[in-house]
């Protein structure tokens, strides 16, 4: 079980932090992280920090896509941690 949290903590972190990063780089002009990799991290234990990083840093809030799957990925989570 410890292993399973470690994971989820580094991952949910790594979500979080590369969601600040591509706001940063939204505001800046630079090249940016693909939505397929938010999708891909969440899906894989990261989105719980995606979801907590989208209004803390006001990015993808809008795109229906992240409001809608996000949360689906979140229950699909915890339904895979029980």
């Amino acid at each position: 079980m410890t292993i399973k949290i470690v994971y989820l903590v580094i991952i949910n972190i790594l979500s979080f932090i590369l969601m600040g990063l591509d706001k940063y780089k939204a505001i800046n002009n630079h090249w940016r992280i693909s939505e397929y990799t938010f999708f891909g991290l969440s899906l894989l234990g990261g989105s719980f920090g995606t979801l907590i990083a989208m209004p803390i840093f006001h990015h993808k809030t809008k795109k229906n896509s992240f409001r809608i799957l996000i949360p689906i990925f979140l229950i699909i989570n915890i339904i895979m941690l029980i």
